[in-house]
């Protein structure tokens, strides 16, 4: 490995990426941007490319490429420019690549994610749908090519910080009793049920402590957001669903915690900014400075907790229910969720309808086995027709 980590960022362009860039800024003696990628936003690419300087720069989209590759190329910088998935494969698996921040949006992030895998690369994990889709297999992939696996969700990653220095993957080898999983409650938290009916994706997106882009920000407020979590931490940490109880916190100060057996709870605090995560996972297992400020406790003052309302938050048990049944009941409400956003963000149907396409959807598609990505993607493309016939019949 070079003195310089040298990092392959998918998804730069997204909130994670432009934060991921700034701790690299911040140590620009320790690691150097490798690699960028992006969907389509050209414009912000290119700027990230001219102040960065990476190797590499991929665009999803093959317009976009073509028109980074002009942008690049009247501005003399070396950065070659490619487009398409094979391309963001190619990058994350890169021999040259130490660490690889997997941060791209939804299950676009799948495949490059399993490339870093199977070369046996440091994957700083942001992205969801990895483990919630295809959680046994890519976790299987890790252990085979020695690939180390470090997570970037703030509350994955504060339970990383929580538990023993030297985990096992064990929870009662290790003494821990149980997870908890903090969630802010979002922005619907005190709203009435009857209500939501009339939330705008404007208000949906308009979270109280985190500025995370439009998808998240929807999933945080119909608390799908931390069903998946619950998902995710099942494959982080072996723990199985009764042993995650996700916990209402508004302040978003504690990011989670672990319960062990002796009747200690041990959390991770901090103010909610993506990059304390980020410097831990980049720096591990030193502490390297991340430019988020000290928590001051006397101006926080006091820390607030409640059980989460499945009545108004119906995706949250949902999430619980495609955990309990396994197979490919996760990727399939990981779909449906999917296209229930993006359509209540053109504002084709209401805000409550969301659970109730994912619902439909979970009913319709038969239950399956995961065994290969192939299974996965499957299962992700007949979720997203039945979903796509559910929204036909609603309007």
């Amino acid at each position: 490995m070079s003195t310089v980590r040298q990092i392959a960022i998918l998804g730069s362009t997204g909130s994670i990426g432009e934060s991921t860039l700034d701790v690299i800024a911040r140590h620009p003696d320790r690691f150097q941007a490798f690699a960028l990628t992006a969907n389509n936003n050209t414009e912000k690419m290119l700027s990230q490319c001219q102040r960065f300087q990476p190797r590499y720069a991929v665009m999803l989209d093959p317009e976009s490429a073509r028109q980074l590759a002009d942008g690049i190329q009247a501005a003399g910088l070396n950065t070659e420019v490619f487009s398409g998935i094979e391309s963001l494969e190619r990058v994350a698996s890169h021999a040259e690549v130490d660490a690889v921040m997997a941060a791209i949006v939804g299950a676009a992030g799948i495949r490059p994610a399993f490339a870093a895998a199977r070369a046996g690369k440091l994957i700083l994990l942001a992205n969801k749908e990895t483990l919630v889709m295809a959680g046994r297999i890519f976790m299987d992939l890790v252990k085979q090519n020695n690939a180390t696996l470090l997570p970037i969700d703030s509350e994955h990653n504060a339970i990383y910080q929580s538990l023993p220095h030297h985990f096992s993957g064990n929870l009662a080898a290790s003494g821990v009793s149980h997870i908890l999983l903090t969630a802010s409650g979002g922005p619907f938290r005190c709203a009435p049920l009857a209500s939501l009916e009339e939330v705008t994706p404007e208000q949906a997106c308009a979270h109280p402590n985190w500025d995370m882009g439009q998808k998240i920000s929807v999933d945080s407020a119909t608390m799908m957001n931390k069903g998946l979590e619950v998902i995710e931490a099942h494959w982080l940490f072996d723990a199985p669903p009764e042993k995650i109880q996700v916990v209402v916190h508004p302040q978003s100060v504690i990011h989670s915690m672990v319960a062990y057996v002796d009747g200690s709870v041990i959390a991770q605090l901090g103010n909610p900014d993506m990059r304390t995560p980020i410097a831990h996972a980049m720096g591990y297992p030193e502490r390297i400075e991340s430019g988020v400020p000290a928590l001051d406790m006397f101006k926080i003052g006091h820390l607030d907790f409640e059980e989460p309302d499945f009545k108004k938050f119906p995706c949250l048990e949902l999430a619980y229910k495609a955990l309990a049944a396994g197979d490919n009941m996760p990727a399939v409400l990981n779909a449906a969720n999917e296209v229930a956003v993006e359509s209540f963000l053109s504002k084709r149907m209401a805000f409550t309808a969301i659970p109730e396409m994912i619902k439909y959807v979970m009913q319709a598609v038969p239950q399956n086995e995961i065994d290969t990505l192939e299974d996965v993607l499957t299962a992700d493309n007949l979720a997203r027709v039945k979903a796509r016939e559910w929204l036909t019949r609603l309007q």
